[in-house]
């Protein structure tokens, strides 16, 4: 088996080449993943020359390189965040002690389960993603697809090293086994549903960067402040990539959103699917769909697992070290509401147990965000009409909502009116077809799908013109 050049082929601040058990580990994995790649990545445009940003070093300057690269030869680096000096454990039982640098023997499987369910949606996403470039709506957003997908096998690459570098031999088969599950495949899907729906259309991939990247943006950022420093390290510096992510769903929606406002005025009788764009109405229904997905992915409301992992110091709340005074969270509550014979009724929990829902509000309030924004769009286009967020209740699997059903603004409802109703709140079968109906590729540079406007901005600095894939279609 050929060596690998650790200073080159792997970009990392690990010292890599030093440690030979860990050399022989990676080496046995770099050609599994570069076959789960081949098989299961990008398979449009997968060998065409494309401008991308690599990390070469986590200084301000080395971590967004960009050059045309081939996807299968980008530099896959693993770096975790320089140290803080005596940073201490910032929430739970011992806040304030000194982080731990080495596993401790009493949390190890639950750190390890911690670390492969994070890992496990690396990959997952760029499954759900493979054929996207078939259908690219521009140049500038394939180039934009691409480059979320080569840096989440990056974070897929740096949550291994940890599994390789601190897990011994349970953590290599932790790691061959990211490799082995696929993202909604009946026998061995990916650990989070959300994970394992279909993504054929650029309408939910925006909705996906957006909402599901963000929950990651906010589960990275819990891990962040992590007793286990390698853990917070690594989570700190994959926060940087995951800010382009967002910026491509968020953004993404808003260009849908602009065009739409445009092909709704132009069109005689306001329907914009007449014009060959998304309805308004539509797109309500994708973020319906994709922000109820997501509210699942921080877990149920009461969690004793959540408190024990708060109690442990393995996660905190968002930002728990500059944003909280008080890091112990002991003798508190948070008021939820839970529904008894049909009705909200409002009771108070510990408030440990209930920090995935600490975590969720936090989420929602950063979703609001991008909501007004995409507002201001619609009212800066002189439509009168505004979409919205549902409430946190609707359409949940998971949690103190899973078995009741609830309207957009979170009030209870029978079974009936859900039945009746749920084709105007979610998406149905028929405006699925008429999505992806509309799915064409544009490879000519610098123009745009219909459905969609321009960005305002190139990347880089570069003009929309620029050749983001150096392709012949």
């Amino acid at each position: 088996m050929a060596s690998i050049d650790y200073s080159e082929r792997i970009p990392n601040n690990v010292d890599l080449g030093s440690d030979r058990r860990l050399q022989r580990a990676l080496e046995k994995w770099q050609p599994e993943f570069l076959d789960w790649w081949r098989s299961a990545g990008p398979q449009v445009l997968s060998t065409d020359e494309i401008y991308l940003r690599t990390a070469i070093s986590t200084q301000p300057g080395g971590w967004a390189n960009f050059g045309h690269v081939r996807m299968p030869d980008y530099r896959w680096g693993i770096f975790l965040a320089d140290k803080e000096r005596d940073r201490v454990i910032p929430g739970g039982d011992d806040a304030g002690k000194p982080v731990w640098h080495d596993v401790p023997g009493e949390h190890r499987n639950a750190l390890k389960r911690i670390i492969v369910i994070q890992a496990d949606t690396e990959p997952a996403s760029v499954e759900q993603q493979r054929w996207l470039a078939n259908t690219a709506p521009s140049l500038y957003d394939c180039r934009n697809l691409f480059q979320v997908n080569v840096e989440e096998a990056r974070h897929l690459w740096a949550m291994v090293y940890l599994l390789h570098a601190h897990f011994g031999r349970d953590g290599r088969e932790e790691a061959d086994e990211l490799l082995e599950r696929r993202s909604g495949d009946p026998d061995k899907p990916r650990i989070l549903d959300a994970f394992n729906q279909p993504c054929r259309d650029w309408l939910t991939f925006f909705c996906f960067t957006m909402f599901t990247d963000r929950d990651g943006k906010y589960q990275l950022a819990s891990l962040a402040e992590s007793a286990f420093d390698p853990l917070s390290r690594t989570c700190r510096f994959m926060l940087t990539e995951e800010a382009h992510h967002l910026f491509v769903g968020d953004t993404g929606l808003d260009r849908i959103i602009r065009r739409s406002a445009e092909l709704t005025k132009l069109d005689p009788n306001g329907d914009a699917r007449a014009q060959g764009g998304i309805d308004l109405a539509t797109i309500q229904k994708w973020i319906n769909h994709w922000f109820a997905y997501c509210l699942d992915l921080f877990g149920s409301e009461i969690s004793s697992n959540a408190a024990d992992y708060f109690a442990a110091g393995l996660k905190a709340r968002f930002r728990e070290a500059a944003q909280y005074d008080e890091h112990g969270a002991r003798n508190q509550t948070k008021r939820l509401q839970k529904l008894e014979e049909g009705k909200l009724v409002g009771v108070d929990v510990p408030l440990r147990t209930a920090m995935n829902e600490v975590l969720r509000d936090e989420y929602i309030a950063d979703c609001a965000k991008s909501l007004k924004r995409w507002n201001k769009t619609l009212a800066d286009s002189g439509l009168d009409t505004r979409l919205s967020l549902p409430n946190r209740r609707f359409f949940r699997r998971q949690g103190l909502y899973a078995d009741a059903h609830f309207d957009p603004a979170g009030q209870p409802i029978d079974a009936a009116t859900w039945d009746a109703r749920m084709d105007d709140w979610l998406p149905t079968d028929g405006d699925i077809a008429y999505v992806e109906s509309l799915m064409k590729p544009v490879y000519e540079p610098g123009k745009m799908a219909n459905w969609i406007a321009a960005p305002r901005r190139g990347i880089n600095g570069q003009p929309l013109e620029f050749d983001y894939v150096r392709t012949d279609h």
